[in-house]
């Protein structure tokens, strides 16, 4: 399908309910009349690297904190009682990734074609109801897939714990999409004045933000729902029935603004799947932390890593596909500085966990080489599938912004938490027989 086949349509979804002034300025801004300057194709290559590793760095710190405190929570009773909550960290973690990474892709694309000018406050008010509708449900099924997959293996079921997971998921998926989602609004609205292309540092921020937020509510409010597991019994039905009514009201808000329909429409598939695929990291996750205690510090960091690399490869490309400004040259160049910025990133980052003695692991010669090893293979398939996923996309007539980065970034966490049980494995098998490997 071509892409003024592709616009036309979105042209006669926009003519349902928009105004003739707005239907062709989305019309004329994705078939190129009146398109503005395009940023990707003139930004020097130079100031793109150092836009996106200053981004990187900025993330790379949120996410070493997040590290951090998975690393102290652990060890929290709710974390010890209910291990299913483990279950509940990548697919929670994932989700926020997802959801405010998919936003400030979208948010960045329509600020490459002049949109955030004109239509700034319906932007905002859709795209706040849009997430409150998504973070809720997919949190309501996220805690599902925790019980589900915590009740399977050892065939025991506890309604209280049930109740109490469905309760935590959902306040924190709700809260931290809103306090998220206008960061991400504000972020790109800044970077765009200032003339930064928002596709460098939005994503990357958007990750690790969703993280550090994400992790510290789910831990805060578990602990205290648990703290309070007979008394509370109320305030967590209450949590859930207002979080269950958030989601037909906010849908059906999203549902009307021409700006969020379609991701509305096409973003439930994507979120969905990759909350599934998050929760089988999850399982991976409460495998290797029960062996080795030196996993938990390092699993958000290669995860993060990864995840914000490929969303700022999957949103440049979908820019330069709704600008018409695809070339092979410019995205190659792209991904030549993302795997070149994976080993320096990670070596700042897994020397600033050591230097702060945190975690359970020495930073051996052997440690790092196997660590790395996994680091740039995870982020090499990442970028790979990128490319091909995001015009496979394209050509089916979906839209990038709204559906390529939960898949991505769901990989992510499966590759990297997978290959970082397999370089824990690897370093046992070779000599290192205890839980901290490394030591």
């Amino acid at each position: 399908m071509s892409s003024l086949v592709i616009n036309r349509a979105k042209m006669m979804r926009l003519s349902e309910s928009g105004t003739e002034t707005e239907i062709m300025a989305d019309f004329n801004s994705t078939t190129g009349e009146n398109k503005p300057p395009d940023i990707i194709k003139s930004e020097n290559s130079w100031v793109a690297a150092v836009q996106m590793f200053v981004s990187f760095l900025v993330a790379g710190f949120g996410m070493v904190a997040a590290s951090l405190l998975l690393d102290k929570v652990q060890h929290w009773q709710v974390f010890q009682k209910i291990p299913e909550v483990y279950i509940l960290v990548p697919a929670l973690l994932g989700l926020k990734g997802n959801l405010e990474m998919t936003l400030a892709s979208r948010l960045s694309t329509h600020a490459h074609l002049g949109h955030m000018k004109t239509h700034l406050l319906s932007l905002v008010v859709g795209n706040l109801c849009l997430l409150q509708c998504q973070a809720n449900l997919v949190g309501f099924l996220a805690a599902m897939v925790a019980v589900a997959m915590g009740w399977i293996p050892k065939g025991e079921f506890d309604i209280q714990h049930a109740i109490l997971l469905c309760a935590s998921s959902v306040l924190t998926a709700s809260l931290a999409s809103f306090f998220l989602s206008l960061i991400m609004i504000g972020v790109v609205v800044i970077s765009n004045e200032i003339n930064i292309n928002p596709d460098n540092v939005a994503t990357p921020i958007a990750a690790s933000l969703g993280d550090l937020t994400t992790l510290a509510l789910l831990s805060f409010i578990a602990s205290m729902l648990f703290n309070s597991l007979a008394s509370n019994l109320v305030l967590r039905f209450i949590i859930v029935i207002v979080g269950a009514a958030l989601v037909p009201i906010c849908g059906y808000v999203a549902w009307k603004n021409n700006f969020t329909r379609q991701a509305l429409d096409e973003g439930w598939v994507p979120v969905v799947s990759a909350m599934v695929i998050s929760s089988a990291g999850g399982l991976i996750l409460d495998y290797t932390v029960s062996n080795y205690k030196g996993v938990a510090v390092f699993q958000l960091v290669i995860n993060g890593i990864g995840g914000n690399m490929v969303a700022v490869h999957a949103s440049r490309l979908s820019t330069l596909l709704h600008t018409g400004s695809y070339e092979n040259s410019v995205l190659g160049s792209t991904t030549k500085l993302l795997l070149l910025m994976v080993i320096p990133s990670q070596l700042i980052f897994i020397y600033t966990i050591g230097y702060i003695k945190a975690g359970h692991t020495s930073l051996t010669p052997i440690f790092i080489l196997i660590y790395m090893s996994a680091a740039v293979f995870q982020v090499f398939l990442l970028l790979t599938i990128s490319h091909y996923l995001i015009n496979w996309m394209w050509k089916l007539g979906l839209d990038p912004d709204n559906s390529a980065i939960p898949y991505l970034t769901a990989l992510g966490d499966l590759l990297g938490t997978a290959l970082l049980g397999i370089a824990f494995h690897i370093l046992y098998a070779i000599g290192d027989k205890d839980s901290d490997v490394g030591d």
